[in-house]
């Protein structure tokens, strides 16, 4: 920023602030207990635009001037919002073909947010028309610290079948392809008779008689992040204009929204943001949050980041919205804090009385100040303050896994050989069991440069273009190791089946063929001579240059193996051809992760250990998930983290780059001295 503008607290502290459901006396009452809560980052105008533009063309700021004016005396400072993700009803009545149009043929209502076809001119238009205005209001304002384009991208609505969109589709395929012939050699239209001889001809990927072109699908999703993103960049770019020292974002879903391809959004926004929300029923949610922070750090290149929105407590939208226990608010937002970001943010500050998301949780709680969550939220707000000198500061991880947006696409699509092949789960499956292990995680796209990890993880790869194949190939070749589950290496970009055995993008690093895929029935188990179980799926597996492992004693693949090692030019490569779960997998990754020269400590499970690292401090994280105090050992100083609450340790960074082994018991009775308690 420019050195015109106040410098900014470290830490990030806040949350949605929308005033304009509140009459005007309550503005002065939040903003004092917002300072009361250390607060000094609010988001603000996100769903304003009908207020902003009540008419098209007619602008009233009156009331955004006002509570902005009240911010920047208070010295709190505004993320401020394009409200683009809520038209108001007169852009509905004189424009209604920008509904959006579901694949089922349903035109979809207003009276709701973020529904609009992203390949609409007369939104488009009429989004960067609000856009300038605000961006040419506000550019010099004192509370402006950063830009907030649109809300969540891609929720509730991504793709749109409307007129727009296909018109869009069919220009976005001439740019991709160039002729028809590409594009049929790409579709594979051969089959089924589905050629095409006119672009004019090609229609979005509606509900049909039976499963559509796969190939089709796929890039009607490609196409559907890049009209988004495209939307985006429009407002992105006036804004630019008018305050090119000023941060401009948008927030993300990281792991939750399959919209947007992330990795090329993130490369397009200044400082990456995310919205995350627990699983409130799952038991290990808190495995689920840690690993939507690693995707974020990931996707911003492992820069400090933003936590946009989480909640304080329930939220509305879930089967069953439970509430989060005591010291459940902290625990959270240390373990975002912890894993890269620099601001912890909630939605909302006051809850809502009316709309949609009123039984939503917020900061100040609608029982007021006298509430746990209050006080939670202030005690929050102290803590962060004392630990604002870990801003700036980076999470290292010695551990790659795979993420590749495109290919959880393709195989998330019709008619494959079993239904259990959700490429979630095994995402899910591997890194509980690094978390569990202790180990830090990076995720990364299978082009990228790997070569700053020891191991990379492969849990769920279906599809893999000969870019990405030989990237991997180059870095098992140079030294690294790869660990792949099944379903991997299948496809290429265009989903079709790579040439011979598979897995034929990855058959040569990991020394193997599979001549059949052996699905298992719905809850039936193999077992392996190694004692471990599996379920889900088997390969008829075929060693080419790797060593087995472990082999199949029942099941479809019997007597086959099961796990294979492959030594590739100076590295290794693993391959996985079952679902092991539980003990099992957490064995074989620790195996994995011994051979790759990594450490690994399950001492206590439910203990969670983070690093973050500047020029000349470690700041250890140490969180503990369960209902007993634990002790963390190191050396002469040993550590005591009570049940479900959080220390932060820091410790110099040594000369040689060593630190520290860290162990873990249970605590004794008797707490002993607690080093920097946070």
């Amino acid at each position: 920023m420019s050195s015109s503008r106040p410098t900014r607290p470290a830490i990030r502290y806040g949350g949605d602030y929308n005033p304009e459901q509140w009459p005007r006396e309550t503005w002065r009452e939040d903003i004092e207990l917002m300072k009361q809560a250390r607060i000094n980052l609010v988001s603000v105008g996100i769903f304003s635009w009908v207020l902003l533009e009540p008419r098209e063309g007619e602008y009233e700021f009156g009331w955004l001037d006002e509570i902005m004016g009240l911010l920047a005396d208070a010295g709190i400072d505004v993320d401020l919002g394009t409200p683009t993700a809520a038209p108001p009803a007169w852009f509905w009545k004189k424009y209604p073909d920008s509904h959006p149009v579901t694949r089922e043929g349903v035109r979809l209502g207003g009276g709701s947010r973020g529904m609009v076809s992203p390949s609409s001119p007369e939104y488009r238009r009429a989004a960067t028309a609000i856009t300038e205005q605000l961006a040419r209001r506000y550019a010099q304002h004192p509370a402006l610290a950063m830009w907030h384009v649109h809300n969540e991208y891609g929720a509730p609505v991504s793709e749109s079948y409307d007129g727009h969109s296909v018109a869009a589709f069919q220009q976005w395929l001439r740019q991709r392809y160039g002729t028809l012939d590409e594009l049929n050699a790409a579709w594979g239209t051969l089959f089924w008779g589905q050629c095409y001889g006119e672009w004019s001809q090609i229609d979005a990927p509606r509900l049909a008689a039976t499963v559509s072109n796969q190939a089709q699908r796929l890039d009607f999703r490609r196409f559907t992040s890049d009209a988004l993103l495209a939307c985006y960049i429009a407002e992105r770019d006036v804004i630019r204009r008018y305050t090119p020292d000023v941060p401009v974002t948008t927030n993300f879903m990281a792991t939750n929204c399959l919209a947007a391809d992330y990795w090329r959004w993130a490369r397009e926004v200044d400082v990456v943001s995310n919205d995350h929300y627990l699983v409130a029923e799952r038991a290990d949610n808190h495995i689920l949050l840690a690993m939507d922070a690693d995707l974020t750090r990931s996707l911003a290149g492992g820069a400090p980041w933003v936590l946009m929105e989480h909640s304080t407590g329930a939220v509305n939208w879930q089967p069953r919205n439970i509430a989060k226990r005591a010291g459940e608010l902290a625990r959270n937002s240390m373990s975002h804090l912890a894993r890269g970001a620099d601001a912890i943010m909630f939605f909302q500050f006051r809850a809502s009385r009316f709309g949609a998301e009123k039984f939503h949780s917020a900061m100040l709680p609608h029982a007021g100040t006298g509430t746990r969550i209050w006080r939670e939220v202030c005690e929050l707000g102290s803590t962060l303050e004392t630990l604002a000198d870990v801003a700036g500061s980076r999470v290292h991880a010695r551990v790659g896994m795979l993420w590749d947006t495109e290919s959880f696409w393709a195989q998330d699509l019709d008619w494959h050989p079993s239904i259990e092949l959700d490429h979630r789960e095994r995402i899910e499956a591997y890194y509980r069991a690094l978390w569990e292990l202790g180990v830090t995680v990076d995720f990364a796209h299978p082009s990228a440069d790997l070569s700053g990890y020891d191991l990379v993880i492969a849990p769920s790869l279906y599809l893999v273009t000969p870019e990405s194949a030989a990237n991997l190939e180059g870095y098992v070749a140079g030294g690294g190791r790869l660990l792949v589950s099944y379903f991997s290496g299948i496809v290429d970009g265009t989903d079709a089946v790579y040439p011979g055995a598979a897995p034929g993008a990855l058959r040569e690093v990991l020394g193997v063929e599979i001549h059949e895929f052996l699905p298992l029935h719905e809850g039936e188990l193999v077992t392996l001579d190694d004692g471990s179980t599996g379920a889900v799926w088997a390969d008829d597996l075929h060693p080419t240059t790797a060593r087995v492992l472990a082999s199949y004693t029942s099941g479809p693949a019997a007597g086959a193996p099961a796990i294979t090692e492959n030594a590739h030019g100076s590295g290794t490569a693993w391959y996985v051809s079952t679902r092991l779960d539980g003990e099992d997998l957490a064995q074989l990754v620790a195996a994995v992760l011994s051979r790759s020269g990594i450490d690994a400590d399950a001492a206590h499970p439910g203990l969670e250990i983070v690093e973050r690292r500047s020029a000349d401090t470690v700041y250890r994280f140490l969180i503990n998930h369960t209902n007993a105090d634990i002790e963390v050992s190191a050396g002469e100083s040993p550590v005591t983290v009570p049940a479900g609450q959080v220390r932060v340790v820091r410790d110099p960074v040594h000369p040689e780059g060593t630190q520290h082994e860290w162990s873990t018991r249970h605590a004794p009775d008797s707490a002993p001295h607690v080093k920097e308690d946070v």
